[in-house]
């Protein structure tokens, strides 16, 4: 897999991430949010395949290597628009998965050059910040009353978890445990919804977004409930004005792992399947429905990107 052009530090260049240019030239840019690193493998492979359809790539990450997402600045996307367009991109795009879709879904309420935003398997609210730095031997924690984003330095309304350290990654690990799963942990967040009923200032402004949204989730997901998420942004764009269009992706089985087939097989060319049943039940139990899900996004994505 090929290394970045560059790589680009909060430090100096106002936010973390990789330059993964395609070869030819091109007037189309994404930014895009997957693994704990903007040059670790995942990144790298979803680069390369994004570069294929003709798409500039920028990664971005919250730091060197760190999967965990607190007080994150919306202004690092300001920085990296602002890169994209001295690179010659005329349309800007962004595209996350897991909590990184809800950043992605949250940058593109705020910046109006994003034009084309694809959420995997994201939530409709802004999360409460986390770490994942193996305090007390938890491989998760939350933040101390500390939001996922934050904007010009003050935090966003976030929906609070329902529990706190350690007794947050004690119930992530037996809900797991129970369900089968590597980890779980929708009943977490249906448990955090129930003691905190969410406020509007908790919502993102999905109806400011402009261009193209495209959100994409699996009724099995074991992580949370997204495709309820989904529908609720769905219904919240039906009752507020916007000028987006929006589109719904959802599907009975896929898991939290709604990438395209084709990608992940860039990076592991065999055993994808096994690799998804190893976490997730849904997985295991239904492998082809879940290869068909992922290659049907696969097929749906290239032509959105390619015709973009």
């Amino acid at each position: 897999m090929r290394k970045p052009k560059c790589t680009f530090t909060a430090e100096t260049d106002g936010f973390h991430g990789a330059w993964y240019p395609c070869s030819g030239g091109s007037t189309k840019g994404m930014i895009l949010m997957l693994g704990d690193s903007a040059d670790d493998l995942m990144a790298r492979t979803g680069a390369a395949w994004v570069n294929r359809t003709g798409c500039h790539v920028l990664a971005m990450s919250p730091a060197k290597k760190d999967y965990g997402h607190h007080s994150y600045p919306l202004e690092r996307f300001e920085k990296a628009i602002a890169f994209l367009k001295q690179q010659g991109c005329e349309k800007i795009g962004i595209a996350g998965a897991s909590t990184t879709g809800m950043l992605a879904l949250t940058a593109a309420s705020y910046y109006p050059e994003i034009t084309l935003t694809a959420a995997m398997t994201p939530c409709d609210f802004i999360m409460e910040g986390f770490y994942r730095d193996g305090k007390d031997g938890m491989e998760e924690r939350p933040g101390d009353n500390e939001s996922s984003v934050s904007v010009h330095g003050q935090d966003l309304p976030y929906l609070p978890y329902a529990y706190r350290h350690p007794e947050y990654w004690q119930m992530i690990q037996k809900e797991s445990k129970e369900t089968g799963n590597r980890v779980a942990s929708r009943n977490l967040f249906d448990e955090s919804e129930r003691r905190h009923p969410l406020q509007e200032q908790e919502m993102i402004k999905i109806e400011n977004i402009h261009g193209r949204i495209i959100l994409i989730g699996a009724e099995d997901d074991a992580l949370w409930d997204t495709c309820r998420y989904i529908r609720r942004m769905q219904e919240r764009l039906s009752r507020l004005p916007h000028t987006c269009t929006c589109e719904a992706w959802i599907y009975e089985h896929g898991t939290h792992f709604v990438f395209p087939e084709s990608m992940l097989k860039m990076a592991l060319p065999v055993g994808t399947g096994l690799l998804v049943g190893m976490m997730f039940k849904a997985g295991k139990e239904y492998p082809k429905e879940c290869r068909r899900t992922r290659e049907d996004i696969g097929r749906r994505l290239q032509e959105v990107l390619q015709n973009w």
